[in-house]
């Protein structure tokens, strides 16, 4: 085999026969960034694609990649893209062979709805036996009994895998959850029997935290999966996040493709994942990858699935659940193992066995995978944002990067879906230099139109615990316990940033004395060389002096001169300046009249104000216009959906008293008051609500 090396864009993989027969046509019931990945490997296998989409994505990525496409309904995912009896008849339709990682994710959501589980098995082997149509996944057996967590846990107790302890059956109602909560011992898990992606989950510490729980929990889960059962596990405190990738064919054959490490979290979703682990020593490698394999093989398992684990301090290991589909995560391993994993799975599906033995598959070089999401990351660590990608490209020109995404310049983030942007992924010979093109990475990534979390991206990956591998699923709470507030500048930092925005201000104020294609003659020739400015950042006022030799600047700041030099484009979004040596990727994100300028610096976006000093000693008798009171003001944090109002106009409310509901991208938040007294107004509450809904107090 050719193992994965990563060039540009593209993956270079282990070798396609095009000899071997496979499908002629294949229906992909996904949307976004895996679709686009399924598409690539089809194309290259020779296969031609069907993309299933809903009225709204009629312009996505995927839906153009495709062959050909077919609306399935509107935009709720419940009605389109899970829309169980919309895809059959597209199947029928098309006329496709096969049907990709959709359809085994549907049965797996509503498999346990009491009146059409037993239809939906039935008319998906129905349809592989009287219409030739094979599902690009597992057995439907196996599906079925990885995709609960009750029976799940139950088979890897009798396959011999490491369990949680717990409560292994179903949670009736909040009474119930108390009293086994108790029993097991606080703090507790809650999560959804049939859940996955976070969703569904909750941790309670007290018996107030446990019947919240069980009310967000399984209103989440009837929402995502259409199966409201919960269980109840101990949770175990400080633990990592890491899973084993298996592959398993028809034949009996099973591998274990080394580890994941998912440990850096937020509301139990993963943002950083990487490929190995830093804490996995063989041994414990051996163990886990041997267990999940085992497990595999208990359940007759034939595709790409996932097993994952939380590992204590003490290396001991605990099954948490079996993912049975091509993780968002799979590239990190694609790119230490050299397979396709797309491709694998098109294989097993087709029949055929393995072309591996576990001796052959290696650790080669250090994978990063950075989760890029439309949210802002000042709030909760990540609350979604919606908009449409005014600008948008990325940073396919720095070496050893992979993008996966499904979306272009131009494609709007709604309401009705997962906010992932792309995955980002770099590779190197080790983990610091991995690390290394994942920092380059995410500075040369723009991104504009909505708000992103590349800032908290890039400080995760340059925090010197992240950097030495001490890492939890609690990190980002532990580092950040105030919250997230980006990149605080050291004291050099402060000064590149000033000198480097003072200089920008001097370019563009040269170039706008320029005319071009104009006989014009200037009254007198402009000689100036050097400016006096004042920089406001942040609650600080900042004088600096600026010279110009040439293309380069000598700026003065707090006494201290800098070099600066670029090629200015200011055509471009990124600019790259070089100041006294260190190299800087830095982005204009947006200026105005007032000398108010935007700029991502370091990740993080920083707001200044740049002013001559003439304009900075006027603007002092300039009255400002007063902040907005917002303590009587609930207003929603996000775009969602208002799933509940407990409250009325006139109402009297205490702090912290829930006001309402509001579900973005599946999710449940509970809108809080922020103090005690009488509600007056319940403005613009709509079904759909944005950020000018609002709720007042007297």
């Amino acid at each position: 085999s050719r193992w994965c090396l990563i060039t540009s864009h593209k993956l270079y993989s282990s070798a396609y026969d095009p000899n071997e027969k496979t499908f002629e046509k294949l229906l992909i019931a996904n949307r976004g960034e895996i679709a686009c990945r399924v598409i690539k490997t089809c194309k290259k296998m020779g296969i031609k694609t069907v993309a299933i989409h809903s009225d709204v994505d009629a312009n996505a990525v995927h839906v153009k990649m495709a062959d050909e496409s077919v609306c399935v309904g509107p935009a709720p995912t419940s009605k389109s893209y899970l829309n169980m009896d919309a895809i059959m008849e597209v199947i029928r339709k098309t006329r496709a062979q096969a049907v990709s990682l959709n359809v085994s994710i549907c049965c797996s959501c509503f498999i346990y709805r009491k009146q059409k589980s037993q239809s939906l098995i039935l008319s998906s082997l129905s349809l592989q036996a009287s219409e030739g149509v094979t599902f690009i996944g597992p057995d439907t057996h196996a599906i079925q009994a990885m995709g609960d967590k009750i029976e799940s846990k139950l088979l890897a107790k009798n396959a011999k895998v490491n369990t949680i302890p717990g409560f292994d059956g179903v949670v009736k109602d909040a009474d119930e959850a108390v009293r086994i909560a108790r029993e097991i011992g606080y703090p507790v898990m809650i999560k959804a029997s049939a859940g996955g992606g976070g969703k569904g989950m909750r941790i309670a510490w007290d018996d107030e935290e446990t019947r919240e729980g069980f009310r967000f929990s399984s209103q989440e889960a009837a929402s995502s999966f259409g199966d409201d059962r919960l269980l109840i596990e101990k949770f175990i405190d400080n633990p990592r996040h890491i899973e084993i990738q298996v592959l398993a064919d028809k034949h009996g054959n099973a591998l274990w493709l080394n580890e994941r490490e998912c440990s850096i979290q937020r509301r139990n979703q993963k943002v950083v994942e990487e490929a190995p682990s830093t804490f996995l020593d063989p041994e414990t490698r051996r163990a886990m990858g041997e267990q999940a394999v085992a497990l595999a093989k208990a359940v007759k398992y034939s595709s790409a699935g996932t097993v994952e684990f939380l590992v204590d301090s003490s290396k001991n290991f605990y099954f948490l659940e079996m993912n049975t589909r091509l993780q968002v995560e799979h590239p990190v391993t694609e790119c230490i193992t050299g397979l396709d994993l797309v491709q694998e799975m098109i294989r097993v599906a087709k029949g055929y066995p393995l072309r591996h033995k576990q001796a052959d598959i290696p650790i080669n070089g250090w994978a990063v995978e950075c989760r890029v999401y439309a949210e802002d990351p000042y709030k909760s660590f990540g609350l979604p944002s919606i908009g449409k990608l005014s600008q948008y490209q990325e940073p396919l020109h720095v070496q050893n990067v992979r993008v996966d995404s499904g979306i272009q310049q131009g494609s709007d983030i709604s309401i009705y879906y997962d906010p992932m942007i792309s995955k980002l992924i770099t590779y190197g010979s080790n983990r610091a230099e991995a690390l290394k093109r994942m920092e380059e990475a995410l500075d040369n990534y723009v991104i504009r139109g909505v708000a992103h979390n590349i800032s908290l991206l890039r400080e995760v990956i340059i925090h010197p615990r992240f950097v030495q591998g001490d890492i939890s699923t609690k990190f980002l709470p532990e580092v950040y316990p105030d919250g997230f507030k980006g990149h605080k500048l050291t004291g050099l930092e402060r000064r590149e940033l000033l000198a480097t925005a003072a200089s920008l201000y001097v370019t563009e104020q040269l170039r706008s004395q320029r005319f071009l294609g104009t006989p014009r003659i200037p009254i007198a020739k402009s000689k100036r060389s050097s400016w006096e400015l004042s920089v406001r950042l942040g609650d600080g006022i900042y004088p600096v002096a600026v010279s110009k030799d040439g293309s380069s600047f000598s700026v003065e700041v707090d006494g201290m001169k800098l070099n600066v030099t670029s090629e200015w484009n200011l055509a471009s979004p990124l600019l790259s300046v070089t100041i006294d040596g260190t190299q800087r990727t830095i982005q204009r994100i947006s200026r105005n009249a007032s000398g108010e300028t935007n700029i991502q610096f370091l990740g993080t976006v920083y707001k200044l104000q740049i002013l001559t000093k003439v304009a900075a000693e006027l603007s002092k008798y300039m009255p400002e216009k007063a902040a907005e009171d917002t303590s009587s003001i609930l207003r929603s944090p996000m775009p969602g959906t208002v799933v509940a109002v407990s409250v009325k106009p006139g109402d009297m409310v205490s702090e912290g008293q829930e006001i309402c509901v509001i579900e973005a991208m599946k999710m449940q938040n509970s809108m809080i008051a922020a103090k005690t007294g009488k509600v007056s107004h319940l403005r613009s509450l709509k079904t759909i609500c944005n950020l000018s809904n609002r709720i007042e107090f007297k």
